[in-house]
């Protein structure tokens, strides 16, 4: 991994503010991988893990963001998956992640650093074995509405945040919504 890459990462990690003691222990866990290993972003390595990079997109108001269906977890998150050797970094690799995902165009980050981190381990699958996925989250907006379930998503879908606030079936993907329902009720998001 080049220098850039991993300053860059480190400059994200190092504006993260946590929202708990979880997030906070996932975000120290991220530290120690991103100092300690060469490449933290290579996919093949299974002990613990490796960098992924997602968003959370929300549309204009924040009232809704937009979730998959995703093939393999048959569950509902936000897109995301692997960085790839021609992002620059994590950010660049969550914009692209989420327009292969959703088709969505016209995005823009709306906070300096990540909005969210996680790290949850992700099933053994054929000669992959069970590892771990040091997610760094972004949060984005779509200045369109338009989406399309692309590679590896079986929906995507707009979904009203405050119907998530309640309802999310992962943990990580309920904390996330939980600040963007706090930013929007704050004023910093949506008010326009």
């Amino acid at each position: 991994m080049d220098a850039d890459r991993r300053a860059s990462l480190l400059r994200d990690l190092a504006g993260v503010a946590p929202a708990d003691a979880r997030e906070r222990g996932h975000l120290e866990r991220m530290r120690e991988l991103a100092e300690g290993r060469a490449d933290p972003f290579d996919a093949s390595r299974v002990a613990p893990g490796h960098f992924t990079a997602s968003a959370f997109v929300v549309e204009a108001t924040a009232t809704r963001v937009l979730l998959i269906h995703h093939a393999k977890l048959r569950r509902w998150l936000q897109p995301g998956g692997h960085v790839e050797v021609g992002d620059q970094d994590l950010l660049d690799a969550a914009l692209r992640e989420v327009r292969e995902e959703t088709g969505a165009r016209a995005l823009s980050p709306l906070l300096d650093a990540p909005f969210d981190v996680d790290v949850h381990t992700i099933p053994a699958r054929g000669a992959l074995g069970a590892h771990e996925h040091f997610d760094v989250r972004y949060l984005l907006e779509a200045r369109s509405g338009e989406v399309s379930a692309g590679d590896g998503v079986l929906d995507c879908r707009w979904v009203p945040v405050d119907d998530l606030v309640a309802s999310a079936e992962d943990e990580s993907v309920a904390r996330a919504v939980r600040k963007i329902a706090q930013l929007r009720a704050s004023g910093r998001l949506g008010a326009r």
